[in-house]
Parts: C-alpha cells; sequence; structure tokens
C-alpha cells in the first residue's frame, strides 16, 4: 500500500480506538479490506461514520459494524450506502426508528445490489402475499432476509406451506426460517413431528441443538399423554355419571308405572 504510516496509519488508528475497534478487530479489518487504511480519515471515512450514527446506529455499535464488514468504508456514500437506506426505509418498509438496527446488525445489505438483489427479494416476498410494512417488520427481526438468492427461498417456502401444511402468519412470525437447511434441519424436524403426532412454533422447531430439539419433543409428547390421560379420565366419570343417570331415571319410571298399575 502506497500510503505514509504517519499521516494515515497513527490517526486513523487513534479514531478508531476513539469508536472503541480493538486491537484484534483492526486486523481483521486490515486483513479483509487493506486499503481502507490509506482512505482519508476526515473526508472519507468520518463522514461515513457520521452517516450511520445519523440514520441510528449506536455509537456502541459503530465498531461491530466496521469489524464486522469493513467494505462499508470504501462505498461511496451517496452512491452506494445512502441509495440502500433509502430503499429499506421506501421499498423495503423497515421503518425510521428500525434502520439504526437493521444496518447495526447486519452492515452487509449496504454492500447488496439495489437492482439485482434487494428489488428482486422484495418482489418475491410481495408476491407472496405480504405486506409492505409486514416485510419491514420481518427485515427489523432478520434484517439478513433480504440478502437469500430467490432460488434458495422458494423450495423453503414451498416446504412450508405445501407440507407442513402451515399459515403465512407462521413465517411472518419467524423470519428466521429461511436461514435454516431445508434437507439437514427443517425436513428431519419436521418428520419428527409429524412421527411424534406433536405441533409446534417455528421458533422451537428449528432453535437449538438436536440434544435440546428432542427434549422439546419429548415434553411435548409427556404433555399430550398426560392431557389424553385427564381427557380419558373424564370421559370415564363422564360414561358412568350418564349410565348411571339412566338406570336412576329406568328406575323411576318402573316405579311410576308400578305406583299406576297398583292403583
Amino acid at each position: 500500500m502506497a500510503c505514509s504510516i504517519e499521516e494515515r496509519w497513527k490517526p486513523l488508528v487513534k479514531y478508531l480506538y476513539h469508536l472503541n475497534v480493538s486491537r484484534d478487530g483492526m486486523k481483521r479489518m486490515l486483513l479483509v479490506q487493506p486499503t481502507i487504511f490509506c482512505l482519508d480519515l476526515e473526508t472519507v471515512i468520518a463522514t461515513k461514520v457520521q452517516f450511520l450514527q445519523d440514520i441510528g446506529v449506536r455509537s456502541d455499535a459503530i465498531s461491530n459494524v466496521l469489524v464486522k464488514f469493513p467494505p462499508v468504508l470504501t462505498y461511496s456514500l451517496y452512491k452506494k450506502i445512502r441509495p440502500v437506506v433509502i430503499f429499506l426505509l421506501t421499498k423495503g418498509g423497515v421503518k425510521q426508528d428500525d434502520i439504526g438496527k437493521v444496518i447495526a446488525l447486519d452492515p452487509q445489505l449496504l454492500g447488496c445490489s439495489i437492482a439485482h438483489k434487494l428489488e428482486v427479494s422484495v418482489k418475491y416476498f410481495r408476491s407472496l402475499g405480504i405486506y409492505h410494512f409486514v416485510l419491514g417488520q420481518m427485515v427489523a427481526n432478520f434484517p439478513a432476509l433480504l440478502r437469500y438468492n430467490v432460488d434458495i427461498l422458494k423450495p423453503k417456502y414451498q416446504y412450508l406451506r405445501r407440507v407442513m401444511v402451515r399459515p403465512l402468519k407462521d413465517l411472518i412470525e419467524f423470519p428466521r426460517f429461511f436461514s435454516y437447511s431445508l434437507e439437514d434441519r427443517i425436513e428431519p424436524r419436521h418428520q419428527t413431528l409429524v412421527a411424534n403426532r406433536i405441533n409446534m412454533k417455528l421458533r422451537y422447531m428449528l432453535t437449538g441443538s438436536d440434544e435440546e430439539f428432542a427434549q422439546r419433543v419429548r415434553e411435548a409428547v409427556e404433555r399430550r399423554a398426560r392431557f389424553e390421560a385427564r381427557k380419558g379420565a373424564v370421559e370415564t366419570f363422564s360414561d358412568a355419571a350418564e349410565t348411571s343417570k339412566e338406570e336412576e331415571t329406568t328406575a323411576a319410571a318402573a316405579a311410576y308405572q308400578n305406583s299406576i298399575e297398583v292403583d
């Protein structure tokens, strides 16, 4: 890199320390995007950091954004970063109050092509019948949602609706559903639920280790067994009571008949 350590690196390192970027964080930034240490601090880096703060990225989250996605500092503020943020606020349905959180959780969104990635994703989700503001809520809950290829989304959605026979609201409540492997996680766990004749929310079905999932299944089976046992006891008692009532009615009718005959 043809830049002076004295002129560029030292002020930048001091600035990054001020933003609470750790030494390991700086090492990662250097490895991932070494050219950032040659960027002008005041006119390039500081202005982008200020923009991130202005849209609501908390000061204590700025360091995570820079370390997680160093290329953001190399993008044009007016040709790349701002247009993506505006798209998320308008076409993506993300509320102003949520945009800072969205970028903090998934700064890689700022590197996405609007035409070839974000617009395609938004169009697909809208085609499923998801309202504009609802999509914004889903993105706020799971910002990486818009970065998945539609070819990956489609088979998972089809399995959810056609095989699992789940309503759209289940997906809206748990958009992270799309982050799980269809073959390695979704299908096997769904088949386990079917085999055990139980159902659970997508969140509990997919999150956690295999051991944790197995424990949830065991607990659900036990709850169903207890419920069925109580239901059986109630039905037995009800049947017995009904039989007793019928016997009493029959006896009363017979007594009445006998009294008539005596008269």
